[in-house]
């Protein structure tokens, strides 16, 4: 009977790691959509200033920021710093879109190695659990899975053992001491 209940325990625990393990592909999945939102608001917030940059400057933003920047008028200088950080942020959102999409595993790369923390953070306050039923969820899932099971029966494995060792070791003092109390007399 102990044994079936191991058995289903070890079945529960992977059925928990592979669902579990299965959010993490759906994590990356939501942290990717977001990352294009982000973009494509970037994008079309400097639309109007590369129109600008295409008319007078033969396309080149870098050379409509400068032209802002170096007007005497305070109110055309902060003009182009405010043109700047918008264009600053398009572009590190761009860079870090093409690096997610650049492989099947580059969201996973992305996500873990070097995130934009700020995304990072929105996708996380605002994620829904989710199945994706996609070859690399459903790897990614299994493999998760036979590792949480094979962790938490190890670590049960272990404090098993522990707690055996503990309790022979406190019965054989409580022997010997109560063999030193019948030889005193």
């Amino acid at each position: 009977m102990l044994r079936r209940l191991m058995d289903y325990l070890r079945l529960l625990l992977f059925v928990c790691g592979v669902l579990l393990g299965v959010q993490v592909p759906a994590f990356v999945d939501q942290y990717g959509k977001a990352l294009t939102a982000h973009t494509q608001e970037a994008k079309q917030s400097l639309a109007e200033f590369q129109r600008d940059a295409d008319r007078f400057f033969g396309g080149d933003i870098d050379r409509l920021i400068a032209h802002y920047k170096q007007n005497p008028d305070a109110v055309f200088n902060a003009g182009g710093e405010s043109i700047e950080a918008i264009y600053q942020r398009y572009r590190l959102l761009s860079e870090a879109l093409t690096e997610f999409n650049q492989s099947a595993y580059g969201g996973f790369d992305q996500v873990v190695l070097s995130p934009l923390p700020e995304i990072r953070q929105q996708v996380w306050q605002h994620f829904s659990h989710s199945i994706l039923l996609d070859g690399r969820a459903i790897a990614f899932g299994l493999l998760f899975g036979l590792l949480f099971a094979m962790l938490c029966e190890l670590t049960l494995h272990g404090c098993g053992r522990c707690c055996r060792g503990a309790y022979r070791r406190i019965r054989l003092s409580a022997k010997a001491q109560g063999e030193a109390r019948v030889e005193k007399p």
